[in-house]
Protein backbone atom coordinates (compact mmCIF):
# COMPACT_ATOMS: atom_id res chain seq x y z
CA UNK A 1 0.00 0.00 0.00
CA UNK A 2 2.33 2.30 0.68
CA UNK A 3 4.90 1.80 -2.42
CA UNK A 4 1.94 2.74 -4.50
CA UNK A 5 0.84 5.49 -2.61
CA UNK A 6 4.47 6.77 -3.21
CA UNK A 7 4.06 5.94 -6.96
CA UNK A 8 0.68 7.40 -7.23
CA UNK A 9 2.07 10.64 -5.43
CA UNK A 10 5.17 11.20 -8.26
CA UNK A 11 2.65 13.41 -9.94
CA UNK A 12 -0.50 15.13 -9.86
CA UNK A 13 -1.71 12.98 -12.88
CA UNK A 14 -0.61 10.12 -11.23
CA UNK A 15 0.64 6.79 -12.87
CA UNK A 16 -1.65 4.00 -13.66
CA UNK A 17 -0.57 0.94 -11.44
CA UNK A 18 -2.07 -2.29 -13.07
CA UNK A 19 -1.72 -6.34 -12.09
CA UNK A 20 -2.94 -9.94 -13.61
CA UNK A 21 -5.96 -10.59 -11.45
CA UNK A 22 -7.73 -13.01 -13.33
CA UNK A 23 -9.01 -15.47 -10.55
CA UNK A 24 -7.74 -18.76 -10.53
CA UNK A 25 -4.26 -19.61 -11.53
CA UNK A 26 -3.21 -16.25 -12.88
CA UNK A 27 -3.65 -14.26 -9.62
CA UNK A 28 -1.05 -12.31 -8.36
CA UNK A 29 -2.13 -11.35 -4.88
CA UNK A 30 -5.09 -14.13 -4.35
CA UNK A 31 -2.41 -16.65 -5.09
CA UNK A 32 -0.15 -15.06 -2.16
CA UNK A 33 -0.56 -16.23 0.99
CA UNK A 34 0.29 -13.40 2.92
CA UNK A 35 -2.65 -11.88 1.33
CA UNK A 36 -5.50 -12.35 3.13
CA UNK A 37 -8.16 -11.90 0.15
CA UNK A 38 -10.99 -13.58 -1.49
CA UNK A 39 -9.62 -16.51 -3.52
CA UNK A 40 -11.37 -17.47 -6.36
CA UNK A 41 -11.07 -20.71 -8.30
CA UNK A 42 -11.22 -20.33 -12.28
CA UNK A 43 -13.44 -18.61 -14.55
CA UNK A 44 -14.71 -21.56 -16.30
CA UNK A 45 -15.85 -23.16 -12.85
CA UNK A 46 -17.56 -19.52 -12.28
CA UNK A 47 -19.48 -19.92 -15.90
CA UNK A 48 -20.44 -23.56 -14.98
CA UNK A 49 -22.51 -22.07 -12.35
CA UNK A 50 -24.65 -20.73 -15.15
CA UNK A 51 -25.20 -17.20 -12.52
CA UNK A 52 -24.18 -14.30 -14.36
CA UNK A 53 -24.20 -12.87 -10.44
CA UNK A 54 -21.25 -15.10 -9.64
CA UNK A 55 -19.24 -13.20 -12.63
CA UNK A 56 -20.02 -9.74 -10.91
CA UNK A 57 -18.83 -11.14 -7.79
CA UNK A 58 -15.39 -12.01 -9.02
CA UNK A 59 -15.29 -8.58 -10.48
CA UNK A 60 -16.54 -6.47 -7.55
CA UNK A 61 -14.65 -8.66 -4.85
CA UNK A 62 -11.06 -8.46 -6.71
CA UNK A 63 -11.84 -5.04 -8.44
CA UNK A 64 -12.24 -4.30 -3.96
CA UNK A 65 -9.31 -5.45 -2.81
CA UNK A 66 -7.29 -4.09 -5.99
CA UNK A 67 -8.48 -1.08 -4.93
CA UNK A 68 -7.65 -1.26 -1.27
CA UNK A 69 -4.02 -1.93 -2.37
CA UNK A 70 -4.13 1.60 -4.28
CA UNK A 71 -4.01 -0.56 -7.95
CA UNK A 72 -5.39 0.91 -10.42
CA UNK A 73 -6.14 -1.51 -13.23
CA UNK A 74 -6.98 -5.34 -13.08
CA UNK A 75 -5.51 -7.27 -16.36
CA UNK A 76 -9.09 -9.23 -16.39
CA UNK A 77 -11.19 -10.31 -17.47
CA UNK A 78 -10.20 -12.75 -20.44
CA UNK A 79 -12.79 -12.64 -22.72
CA UNK A 80 -11.41 -15.40 -25.05
CA UNK A 81 -13.15 -18.58 -25.54
CA UNK A 82 -12.13 -21.96 -25.04
CA UNK A 83 -12.89 -23.16 -28.10
CA UNK A 84 -9.25 -25.18 -28.61
CA UNK A 85 -8.86 -28.09 -26.76
CA UNK A 86 -5.28 -27.86 -27.90
CA UNK A 87 -5.14 -24.69 -26.82
CA UNK A 88 -2.10 -24.57 -24.60
CA UNK A 89 -2.42 -21.61 -22.80
CA UNK A 90 -6.16 -20.10 -22.04
CA UNK A 91 -8.20 -23.00 -21.15
CA UNK A 92 -10.15 -22.64 -17.85
CA UNK A 93 -9.09 -19.10 -17.45
CA UNK A 94 -11.77 -18.10 -19.97
CA UNK A 95 -15.56 -18.36 -19.43
CA UNK A 96 -16.03 -21.42 -21.15
CA UNK A 97 -16.53 -22.35 -25.19
CA UNK A 98 -20.13 -21.15 -25.50
CA UNK A 99 -20.09 -17.31 -26.94
CA UNK A 100 -23.05 -16.28 -25.28
CA UNK A 101 -22.55 -17.80 -21.71
CA UNK A 102 -19.02 -15.95 -22.16
CA UNK A 103 -20.82 -12.80 -22.87
CA UNK A 104 -22.59 -12.52 -19.87
CA UNK A 105 -20.63 -13.40 -17.75
CA UNK A 106 -17.65 -11.10 -19.13
CA UNK A 107 -20.52 -8.21 -19.17
CA UNK A 108 -20.91 -9.20 -15.18
CA UNK A 109 -17.92 -8.99 -14.27
CA UNK A 110 -16.75 -5.73 -16.25
CA UNK A 111 -19.42 -4.36 -14.02
CA UNK A 112 -18.65 -5.87 -10.89
CA UNK A 113 -15.24 -4.28 -11.29
CA UNK A 114 -16.62 -0.90 -11.66
CA UNK A 115 -18.82 -1.36 -9.06
CA UNK A 116 -15.34 -1.08 -7.02
CA UNK A 117 -14.04 1.48 -8.59
CA UNK A 118 -11.52 -0.47 -10.22
CA UNK A 119 -10.29 -0.18 -13.98
CA UNK A 120 -10.65 -3.29 -16.09
CA UNK A 121 -9.33 -4.43 -19.65
CA UNK A 122 -10.83 -7.12 -21.74
CA UNK A 123 -8.24 -9.71 -23.14
CA UNK A 124 -7.05 -10.97 -25.65
CA UNK A 125 -8.50 -9.34 -28.83
CA UNK A 126 -9.28 -11.06 -31.52
CA UNK A 127 -9.33 -13.93 -29.22
CA UNK A 128 -6.68 -16.68 -28.11
CA UNK A 129 -8.60 -19.54 -27.48
CA UNK A 130 -8.82 -20.87 -30.90
CA UNK A 131 -5.23 -21.32 -31.13
CA UNK A 132 -3.07 -24.19 -31.06
CA UNK A 133 0.15 -22.81 -29.79
CA UNK A 134 1.35 -20.39 -26.94
CA UNK A 135 2.55 -16.71 -28.07
CA UNK A 136 4.89 -16.47 -24.85
CA UNK A 137 7.01 -18.61 -26.54
CA UNK A 138 6.39 -18.02 -30.62
CA UNK A 139 3.79 -18.15 -33.91
CA UNK A 140 0.20 -18.16 -33.29
CA UNK A 141 -2.61 -17.81 -35.72
CA UNK A 142 -6.48 -18.04 -36.17
CA UNK A 143 -7.80 -19.22 -39.50
CA UNK A 144 -10.83 -17.70 -39.39
CA UNK A 145 -12.34 -14.82 -41.33
CA UNK A 146 -14.04 -11.79 -39.39
CA UNK A 147 -17.24 -12.81 -40.10
CA UNK A 148 -16.40 -16.53 -38.48
CA UNK A 149 -14.94 -14.58 -35.45
CA UNK A 150 -17.68 -12.24 -35.30
CA UNK A 151 -20.11 -14.82 -34.94
CA UNK A 152 -17.80 -16.59 -32.21
CA UNK A 153 -14.72 -15.12 -30.10
CA UNK A 154 -15.95 -11.66 -30.84
CA UNK A 155 -19.22 -11.62 -29.04
CA UNK A 156 -17.94 -12.12 -25.36
CA UNK A 157 -15.48 -8.71 -26.14
CA UNK A 158 -18.70 -6.86 -27.88
CA UNK A 159 -20.26 -7.59 -24.32
CA UNK A 160 -17.55 -6.19 -22.60
CA UNK A 161 -17.29 -3.04 -24.59
CA UNK A 162 -20.73 -2.29 -24.42
CA UNK A 163 -20.47 -3.14 -20.55
CA UNK A 164 -17.55 -0.15 -20.53
CA UNK A 165 -14.77 -1.65 -20.55
CA UNK A 166 -12.11 0.44 -20.50
CA UNK A 167 -9.11 -1.16 -22.13
CA UNK A 168 -8.49 -3.75 -24.74
CA UNK A 169 -5.84 -6.01 -24.91
CA UNK A 170 -4.55 -7.63 -28.25
CA UNK A 171 -3.13 -10.73 -28.54
CA UNK A 172 -0.57 -11.41 -30.83
CA UNK A 173 -1.52 -14.13 -32.77
CA UNK A 174 -1.74 -13.84 -36.34
CA UNK A 175 -5.28 -13.17 -38.42
CA UNK A 176 -4.14 -13.97 -42.20
CA UNK A 177 -7.97 -14.57 -43.54
CA UNK A 178 -8.48 -11.08 -41.87
CA UNK A 179 -5.34 -8.77 -42.25
CA UNK A 180 -4.15 -10.74 -45.92
CA UNK A 181 -0.84 -11.24 -43.63
CA UNK A 182 0.73 -12.73 -40.39
CA UNK A 183 1.55 -9.74 -38.92
CA UNK A 184 0.68 -10.36 -35.11
CA UNK A 185 -2.55 -8.95 -34.22
CA UNK A 186 -0.65 -6.33 -31.80
CA UNK A 187 1.34 -4.85 -34.95
CA UNK A 188 -1.95 -4.98 -37.41
CA UNK A 189 -3.54 -1.58 -38.55
CA UNK A 190 -5.89 -3.45 -40.15
CA UNK A 191 -6.56 -5.72 -37.16
CA UNK A 192 -6.72 -2.95 -34.32
CA UNK A 193 -8.41 -0.84 -36.86
CA UNK A 194 -11.29 -3.08 -36.71
CA UNK A 195 -11.99 -2.83 -33.04
CA UNK A 196 -12.16 0.86 -33.42
CA UNK A 197 -14.45 0.65 -36.67
CA UNK A 198 -16.55 -2.35 -36.00
CA UNK A 199 -16.67 -2.98 -32.99
CA UNK A 200 -17.11 0.39 -31.79
CA UNK A 201 -14.59 0.67 -29.03
CA UNK A 202 -13.23 4.23 -27.96
CA UNK A 203 -11.44 3.39 -24.66
CA UNK A 204 -7.77 2.20 -24.58
CA UNK A 205 -5.82 -0.56 -26.32
CA UNK A 206 -3.14 -2.12 -24.66
CA UNK A 207 -0.59 -4.76 -26.38
CA UNK A 208 -0.03 -7.88 -24.50
CA UNK A 209 3.73 -8.22 -23.09
CA UNK A 210 6.18 -7.51 -26.16
CA UNK A 211 8.84 -9.55 -24.43
CA UNK A 212 6.80 -12.64 -25.37
CA UNK A 213 8.68 -14.96 -27.40
CA UNK A 214 5.49 -14.06 -30.59
CA UNK A 215 7.20 -10.37 -30.76
CA UNK A 216 10.82 -11.06 -30.25
CA UNK A 217 11.36 -14.18 -32.60
CA UNK A 218 10.80 -11.61 -35.41
CA UNK A 219 11.51 -7.88 -33.77
CA UNK A 220 13.69 -5.86 -31.51
CA UNK A 221 12.13 -3.82 -29.00
CA UNK A 222 12.33 -0.83 -30.59
CA UNK A 223 10.42 -2.31 -33.92
CA UNK A 224 8.13 -3.69 -31.99
CA UNK A 225 7.25 -0.84 -29.99
CA UNK A 226 7.22 1.46 -33.04
CA UNK A 227 5.20 -1.14 -34.97
CA UNK A 228 2.47 -1.50 -31.92
CA UNK A 229 1.72 2.41 -31.39
CA UNK A 230 1.36 2.59 -35.28
CA UNK A 231 -1.08 0.27 -35.64
CA UNK A 232 -3.03 2.16 -33.13
CA UNK A 233 -2.21 0.49 -29.60
CA UNK A 234 -2.52 3.59 -26.67
CA UNK A 235 -0.26 1.53 -23.99
CA UNK A 236 2.70 -0.67 -24.53
CA UNK A 237 3.37 -3.39 -22.36
CA UNK A 238 6.85 -4.39 -21.96
CA UNK A 239 8.62 -6.70 -18.79
CA UNK A 240 11.86 -6.29 -20.32
CA UNK A 241 14.55 -4.13 -22.66
CA UNK A 242 12.31 -0.57 -21.55
CA UNK A 243 15.62 1.45 -22.37
CA UNK A 244 16.02 0.17 -25.84
CA UNK A 245 12.00 0.54 -26.64
CA UNK A 246 11.84 3.86 -24.56
CA UNK A 247 14.72 5.15 -27.53
CA UNK A 248 12.98 3.59 -30.12
CA UNK A 249 9.54 5.42 -29.59
CA UNK A 250 11.35 8.47 -29.27
CA UNK A 251 13.42 8.34 -32.24
CA UNK A 252 10.29 7.34 -34.21
CA UNK A 253 8.35 10.76 -32.56
CA UNK A 254 11.31 12.86 -33.56
CA UNK A 255 11.79 11.80 -37.02
CA UNK A 256 8.03 11.70 -37.92
CA UNK A 257 7.44 8.50 -37.99
CA UNK A 258 5.34 8.42 -35.42
CA UNK A 259 3.43 12.28 -36.02
CA UNK A 260 2.69 14.27 -33.02
CA UNK A 261 -1.31 14.00 -34.07
CA UNK A 262 -0.79 10.18 -33.63
CA UNK A 263 1.21 10.89 -30.53
CA UNK A 264 -1.15 13.02 -28.72
CA UNK A 265 -4.41 10.58 -29.73
CA UNK A 266 -3.10 8.27 -27.25
CA UNK A 267 -1.79 10.35 -24.64
CA UNK A 268 -5.48 12.12 -24.43
CA UNK A 269 -7.20 8.57 -23.39
CA UNK A 270 -4.55 7.77 -21.02
CA UNK A 271 -5.19 11.52 -19.33
CA UNK A 272 -9.10 10.66 -19.77
CA UNK A 273 -8.77 7.73 -17.94
CA UNK A 274 -6.15 8.88 -15.15
CA UNK A 275 -8.43 11.73 -14.66
CA UNK A 276 -11.95 9.42 -14.22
Amino acid sequence: KSFCADLHSLNVITPLIATDEEGGRVTRIAGNKNFEVTWFPDMQSIAETGNADNAYSVGKTIGGYLNEYGIDIDLAPVADLNTNPDNPIIGNRAFGGNPQVAADMVSASVSGFHSADTFCCLKHYPGHGDTDTDTHYGYAKTDKTWDELMSCELIPFKAGIDAGADIVMVAHISCPSVSGNETPATLSPEIIGRLRSELGFDGLIATDDLSMGAITNEYTPGEACVLAFSAGCDMLLLSSHLPEAYAGVLSAVKDGTIPMDRLDSSVLRILELKLR
